[in-house]
């Protein structure tokens, strides 16, 4: 194998993401052969890497799933977090989420031992569509479906125009193309209204379906072609689609 960019080979080999491995090599946790590796530094076939002791395998085949991860798991990789989605979905290989759902939703969410994907999903975030079902504690009326779709303050700034659907006298569908911190908790409370339950139900093209908490599955082949297709441009280094 030819030689590659030792934050690639970590991407690559489904440990972390290139920028979480930039971060790892920096704070001199790498290794090349027992000695300590520098940032830009490629990795010579047959070599020998490690980070904090563990023995770092040349890339594998890459999984990519859908996972509907239930109320109270953490979506995290990090095994400091006794409810971490890691340990709790306990797959094979070792994958890592993609983004993050709150420990009080539910729902999909994408777990994948592709490095690069990471950073090309999270970087396109602001282009790709997001869907949640929603029920909160009190009667959604018009009023409130029109001010949480053209926008709500949260955390600074105004969010952007979100599609609303009411689906119940206490419920309603959402999507959006933001993903920030909690944000239809938040979006909810500034408008007087508690969240009782929250499920996402779509992230782009790919959709929850009849999947049951604690349930994942691979990627069908069109859904990977449709992904790769959407991230195009979204890579490092690129400046994604017009």
């Amino acid at each position: 194998m030819d030689d590659r960019r030792l934050n690639k080979y970590l991407a690559d080999s489904g440990y972390c993401s290139r920028r979480q491995a930039d971060r790892l090599i920096a704070a001199g946790e790498v290794t090349i052969n027992g000695r300590v590796a520098a940032l830009g530094e490629r990795v010579p076939p047959d070599a020998r890497v490690m980070v904090g002791g563990q023995l770092i395998e040349a890339e594998g085949d890459k999984v990519y799933l859908a996972a509907y991860k239930p109320v109270g798991i953490v979506s995290t990789a990090d095994p400091r977090e006794k409810n971490n989605i890691v340990d709790f979905f306990g797959y094979p290989s070792r994958i890592y989420p993609v983004g993050r759902l709150d420990k009080d939703s539910e729902g999909l969410i994408l777990m994948t031992s592709d490095g690069d994907i990471v950073n090309r999903i999270l970087r396109a975030q602001g282009r790709h569509e997001k869907e949640y079902e929603v029920t909160v504690n009190k009667q959604v009326t018009p009023e409130f479906l029109e001010r949480m779709s053209a926008g709500v303050p949260v955390l600074g700034q105004v969010t952007l125009p979100a599609t609303l659907r009411k689906t119940g006298t206490h419920s309603f569908n959402i999507i959006l193309v933001q993903g920030l911190n909690r944000q239809i908790r938040r979006m909810c409370e500034h408008l007087g209204f508690e969240v009782t339950r929250l499920k996402r139900v779509r992230i782009m093209h790919i959709r929850l379906g009849r999947m049951r908490p604690g349930e994942m599955r691979m990627l069908g082949e069109k859904e990977l072609r449709a992904l790769m297709r959407a991230l195009e441009g979204a890579g490092p280094g690129g400046k994604g689609r017009r």
